[in-house]
């Protein structure tokens, strides 16, 4: 499902919440554009997110789920304590 996902798609639920499967909570801080698109690919843009700073979850796939947007699987990066980044291309 993530296929159809824009930075656009992203940008009005910036300081929403999203729920972790089996882990916290965490809020929608930024969305940024990672450059351009073309006719056959979407723009890249990454989102980071900030939660809790204990305990720091692992690299790796999660499913997530915003009222909105519904769940969706994506790989998340810890960036320090309480910040995820998930990059799409």
């Amino acid at each position: 499902m993530t296929e159809g996902f824009t930075a656009d798609a992203f940008s009005p639920h910036v300081h929403s919440s999203f729920r972790i499967a089996d882990g916290p909570d965490v809020e929608l801080e930024e969305v940024r554009a990672l450059g351009t698109g073309t006719e056959d690919r979407r723009a890249p843009f990454s989102i980071l997110f900030r939660g809790p700073d204990e305990p720091t979850l692992p690299q790796q796939t999660y499913q997530l789920e915003h009222d909105k947007l519904g769940k969706f699987d994506v790989f998340i990066v810890p960036l320090g304590p309480g910040r995820y980044e998930a990059i799409f291309g």
